[in-house]
């Protein structure tokens, strides 16, 4: 399964009477390539009941034209988008199955099926440079589509649409062709506007989170919680299929996800029902335990990779580099492996559903309805209670390895009061954001010194083994110390985070 590389597309839907514009003015363009006429046809695939397409991500088979395959699209923002490509094989109706498993945590087990078929009569103009490079294509574009229907008939609609396309050209050159196909009498189509008219009337209408600017401090409560909840739910289904196809910093997103969704069920324990809340946070306890090891292996890895890389060559005695890549490399895809174990089991999908249901309707408490303003306030104020005495249990604790253990111990409160703040964001604005500020540095701090103290016996570990295979140890036991060196930087950085964060005029907005 390969991703990209992206399309990069803007799409225009002219008028009845508006004809295609010559493209031979635009930036760069010195030749605009003779057309060229293509057949295209485009099966798009989802459930019965069309939740690819609640949540913006298409399945497709595309045969004709420069992209045949089987392609999956998720929503990036803006003109891209993040796909992934496979070859179209025999099979015309059955999804190929690394799809579906990407996007299993919105399907579950249910069937893909064709709910959408859509034929294209296109005509290509390549734009070319000087040498003869193409820097775009323009599309004109005579669509047909089909949806099935009781009747098998089908429902059957047409329309025309223009199409531009970077293939070496840059954005100047997108934007300059959207303006001209604008002033030629077509409007920009926004997101997936070929499958939205396909379906039509069967297209879904989604509930959407309540916009951050509707809220405010005399809303209830619940409505803050539950914009929350349903915001990190999308978080969190957007970063499991990151991590099923094994992207870059998809295992940390999902689990910041997992940790925001618990914290909020933590910290807003009494406007829930408990009996409902809390075995659920120990189902995310769960998954999130799972991807840390992976996260952890991760870490590790990237942070003594570069160190080593920072060092002189003088200092790096051995195959150093190559060891310790090898040993995290080991450990990570031990641990992904369980990871995509644990998303693929019955527990798994069980948590989720349960997460779903719960932020589509939170088991409230009546405190769930009074203000927002006054409620959650009250809860972060006793989060930082929580916070302030972690501290104090840190300052008391005795020996360095106590010290070590408690420090983790503020990290994580502090994790805790950053993610209850971010909560009153919508309605505390300014004041909210500088505390969460804060609180982020703190935590950022303490992060430093946990995976300093974490790597050490793993440097140490290393070093061992470098000896018994006949290597030099030299380097393990520098980096050691190096390590050991940055921990102790880090708790005098730890003491001026904490200074500004505990001032009492950070905290006047909780009043």
């Amino acid at each position: 399964m390969a991703s990209g590389p992206r399309e990069i597309i803007s799409t225009f839907e002219p008028v009845k009477a508006a004809e295609l514009p010559t493209m031979d003015q635009l930036p760069d363009v010195v030749t605009v390539g003779p057309p060229v006429e293509q057949q295209l046809e485009t099966v798009y695939f989802d459930t019965t009941d069309l939740v690819l397409a609640a949540t913006g991500i298409t399945v497709r088979r595309r045969t004709g034209g420069d992209h045949a395959g089987w392609q999956l699209t998720f929503p990036a923002g803006g003109a891209d988008r993040d796909e992934l490509l496979l070859p179209l094989a025999r099979a015309t109706k059955t999804v190929p199955k690394p799809l579906r498993a990407a996007v299993r945590v919105y399907t579950r087990d249910r069937a893909l099926a064709p709910v959408a078929t859509v034929r294209t009569h296109r005509n290509v103009r390549r734009l070319l440079d000087a040498e003869g490079h193409v820097l775009a294509q323009v599309c004109e574009d005579v669509v047909t589509a089909q949806t099935p229907s009781p009747s098998d008939t089908g429902l059957t609609s047409a329309w025309r649409e223009w199409g531009i396309e970077l293939v070496d050209g840059n954005r100047c050159l997108l934007r300059a062709a959207g303006d001209l196909l604008h002033e030629a009498g077509a409007d920009p189509v926004r997101g997936r506007a070929m499958l939205v008219r396909a379906l039509g009337d069967r297209m879904p209408q989604t509930v959407e989170p309540v916009e951050p600017a509707r809220l405010s401090s005399t809303s209830p409560a619940a409505a803050v919680v539950q914009a929350r909840l349903r915001a990190q739910v999308s978080e969190l289904q957007l970063r499991d299929t990151q991590v099923r196809r094994d992207l870059p910093d998809g295992v940390h997103q999902m689990r910041v996800a997992l940790r925001r969704l618990r914290s909020a069920l933590a910290t807003f324990r009494p406007l829930l029902d408990r009996a409902v809340i809390e075995p659920l946070r120990g189902e995310l306890g769960w998954v999130a335990g799972v991807l840390g090891e992976a996260r952890d292996a991760e870490v590790m890895r990237d942070r003594l990779a570069a160190v080593i890389t920072a060092q002189p060559a003088e200092l790096v005695l051995g195959p150093v580099a190559r060891r310790v890549d090898a040993e995290f490399d080991e450990i990570y895809r031990a641990a992904q492996a369980r990871v995509l174990e644990a998303l693929e089991s019955p527990r798994y999908f069980a948590a989720v559903d349960d997460l779903d249901r719960v932020a589509a309707g939170p088991p409230w408490t009546a405190r769930a309805y009074e203000h927002a303003g006054d409620v959650l306030a009250q809860r972060v104020r006793h989060d930082w209670k929580r916070l302030r005495d972690q501290v104090a249990a840190a300052e008391a604790a005795s020996g360095s390895a106590q010290y070590e253990e408690r420090l983790h111990e503020v990290r994580k409160a502090a994790k805790r009061v950053r993610y209850a703040a971010e909560v009153m964001t919508p309605i505390d604005g300014g004041s909210a954001k500088r505390f969460v500020k804060a609180m982020k540095r703190l935590q950022s701090v303490l992060g430093d010194h946990q995976d300093s103290v974490v790597v050490q016996p793993r440097l140490r570990e290393l070093g061992i083994r470098a000896h018994l295979d006949g290597d030099n140890a030299f380097s393990y036991g520098y980096l050691h110390a190096l390590e050991q060196s940055r921990a102790a930087d880090a708790e005098v950085r730890y003491a001026s985070a904490w200074r500004q964060a505990s001032r009492k005029k950070l905290r006047s907005w909780l009043a």
